[in-house]
């Protein structure tokens, strides 16, 4: 069984890498991948039963995450309806590449901290679309989110859904977190943009402003909508803390409020009017073909994990390899091939409080690398592929022009986490 499902998922990965030379769209790949994994999971499994209630089971998380990024997607697509990014673009003035990027590295970092990285990743390459004409020059800029919004949210314990499941699991506190990470947090982001500073050249062009009906609106119009979607996917951590309940009926509850908002603000427009400015047509122009991959992607690494593959692969590694720091390394470097949840799900599972107490060094050193481990590859994180979907990423383009700064950057802060330990303690 073990081989079946690792084929299945390699060759699918292969597919979805080759994307542009075998001319299928990578979300009927992943799709494919996902099913097929599930199909042979089942087929040749004794327990028919145990396999379908695992999956069910899956769905349910699954689907948390999925209606999280349908809801970010649409609250991004509502602000810009509104014309609501033009508050941050028209304060954006530089247009220096090369300290534009810096700029949009640094927003990134500190957002992804506050929010998360998939939804601070959604927002930033939305932006980016205001920022940037040149569809070359912005993929470098793309790159940067991600590995930014990974690195941002590493360090805290809202802002990566490892750090958020360590920190609610009692393997590390807020405060202590913060102050380990941080350094090598910075560093595994500003490595990238020091290397980048010197393949971005140039000014940046700004796209050119479609003169249509929605330029008319009210200044205030744009203001409020902005401000509450803004304000809507701050609170959403907010609301976790303080209901317990999952991160997406949160961010549900937001998109209902802001629902509500624009219905109230354009009650008397013509139908046409308050069409085009609705959620309804949000929901229609957000890009679904996306929230399908990360389905199939999401769907394919649980049928690893249902099978055991990823605890084996976990054991495998603490037996044979028996030094904290390089499986921990590993962990982050494989992160980039499959996801990081299971990774550090099985990891949770292999290592109990009694071995590692709260706040322990190999925690700690965890939620790094798992965190910021998944930027290695456009598709080994979630603001990777919510970046790849967005704005239609070659795996291979990634692959070669941002993946070696990713890896220079992870080891940066690997480095820098180990010599900190040593020095402070």
């Amino acid at each position: 069984m073990t081989g079946v499902l690792i084929s299945i998922f390699v060759l699918g990965y292969v597919a979805i890498a080759f994307e542009n030379s075998i001319k299928i769209n990578k979300s009927a790949i992943a799709l494919i991948t996902g099913t097929l994994c599930w199909t042979a999971y089942i087929l040749l499994s004794a327990n028919k039963e145990l396999v379908s209630d695992e999956l069910q089971q899956h769905l349910g998380s699954l689907s948390g995450i999925l209606f999280f990024l349908l809801g970010a997607m649409t609250i991004v697509e509502l602000i810009d309806a509104h014309d609501g990014f033009d508050i941050i673009t028209s304060a954006i003035h530089q247009t220096d590449q090369r300290k534009l990027l810096w700029v949009v590295g640094l927003i990134t970092f500190f957002l992804s901290s506050i929010l998360d990285n998939l939804t601070t990743t959604i927002v930033m390459v939305s932006l980016l679309g205001k920022l940037i004409r040149n569809d070359k020059d912005r993929l470098f800029f793309a790159g940067i989110v991600v590995i930014a919004a990974n690195a941002g949210g590493a360090w805290t314990p809202i802002g990566d859904v490892t750090t958020t499941m360590l920190w609610m699991g009692g393997q590390i506190t807020t405060l202590n977190i913060m102050a380990k990470l941080f350094i090598p947090s910075v560093l595994s982001m500003i490595i990238p943009l020091i290397f980048l500073s010197f393949i971005i050249k140039g000014r940046a062009e700004r796209p050119n402003v479609k003169v249509d009906k929605n330029q008319t609106l009210p200044r205030n119009h744009k203001t409020i909508v902005f401000l509450s979607g803004v304000s809507v996917l701050v609170l959403v951590p907010v609301f976790k803390t303080a209901t317990h309940l999952p991160p997406y009926m949160g961010m549900l509850l937001g998109l209902g409020i802001l629902w509500v908002i624009t219905e109230i603000m354009h009650g008397k427009k013509n139908e046409d009017e308050k069409y085009a400015l609705s959620v309804v047509q949000a929901l229609r122009k957000i890009d679904t073909a996306s929230i399908l991959f990360f389905l199939g992607i999401l769907v394919s690494i649980a049928a690893l994990q249902s099978a055991g593959i990823l605890t084996s692969i976990a054991s495998w590694m603490t037996t044979t390899i028996q030094n904290e720091n390089i499986i921990v390394v590993s962990i982050g470097l494989l992160s980039s091939i499959v996801d990081n949840v299971p990774l550090v799900a099985a990891t949770q599972g292999m290592y109990s409080l009694a071995q590692y107490p709260t706040d322990h060094y190999f925690w700690e050193f965890l939620a790094y690398c798992a965190g910021t481990g998944g930027s290695i590859l456009i598709i080994g994180s979630a603001a990777g592929v919510a970046a790849m979907g967005m704005e239609k990423i070659n795996f291979f383009w990634y692959l070669k022009k941002i993946s070696l700064l990713a890896l220079l950057g992870y080891f940066a802060g690997v480095f820098a986490y180990v010599m900190q330990n040593y020095i402070l303690g």
